[in-house]
């Protein structure tokens, strides 16, 4: 992602957290415990929101210019946190090494989301949890032909940001167990990443064995 991108995310984002966003965070995260890891914390948006007793919490966010105001913003509010550049696909952690994974807005992203959730999923205990908030295909036909359409260019100007990708399935395909989800507008977002998911997912058996709803 570009350093202008970097500066101009959270001014982007602004409107969509205030009415939307930073609720369904604090709702999200609230009741979180032990170790932590965030994949993809970008600004660090989530910040605000993390139970202060955590044993520990890892931010990792593999683009410098992120990276840099994620530090800056974690030193402001006086975090303990680690802060890593890890990529989602290449997790820096040993297998089993979390009790939770948060990823928000990421996963439209990560060149393979496949790759990513599994590298979640590795480094999840068993029965850990995956927090997520992500933006998707929308289920109104003539939005998602629009999305299809903007796609390319959207993902030149945007940090390669797919519109159209299912990732409540990719979810399910990748070995979780999907435990609470909610599909819904978020409030002044685009149109066309208005459309969202956010739920808790379960380090199930193997993946694929078992995908749980996806509505």
């Amino acid at each position: 992602m570009s350093r202008f991108m970097a500066a101009i995310y959270d001014r982007f984002m602004r409107d969509m957290e205030a009415l939307s966003g930073a609720a369904w965070r604090a709702a999200l995260l609230a009741d979180l415990r032990g170790d932590v890891l965030e994949v993809g914390a970008g600004t660090g948006r989530n910040l605000d929101h993390y139970p202060a007793d955590l044993a520990s919490l890892v931010l990792s966010e593999p683009d410098p210019h992120m990276r840099a105001r994620l530090t800056k913003r974690a030193h402001e509010l006086g975090s303990s946190a680690r802060i890593t550049d890890w990529p989602a696909d290449a997790l820096g952690a040993p297998d089993a090494s979390f009790d939770a994974v948060v990823c928000t807005l990421v996963l439209c992203s990560v060149p393979d989301v496949a790759r990513a959730l599994a590298e979640m999923r590795r480094v999840l205990r068993p029965g850990g949890k995956l927090v997520f908030i992500e933006h998707v295909l929308s289920s109104r036909p003539s939005r998602a032909a629009w999305q299809r359409r903007l796609e390319p260019a959207w993902r030149l100007v945007a940090g390669n940001c797919h519109l159209c990708r299912e990732t409540d399935a990719r979810i399910g395909e990748a070995g979780f167990e999907i435990a609470d989800i909610t599909r819904e507008s978020a409030r002044k977002a685009l149109p066309i990443v208005r459309e969202v998911v956010r739920g808790v997912a379960i380090r199930g058996g193997e993946p694929g064995a078992a995908r749980g709803p996806s509505s």
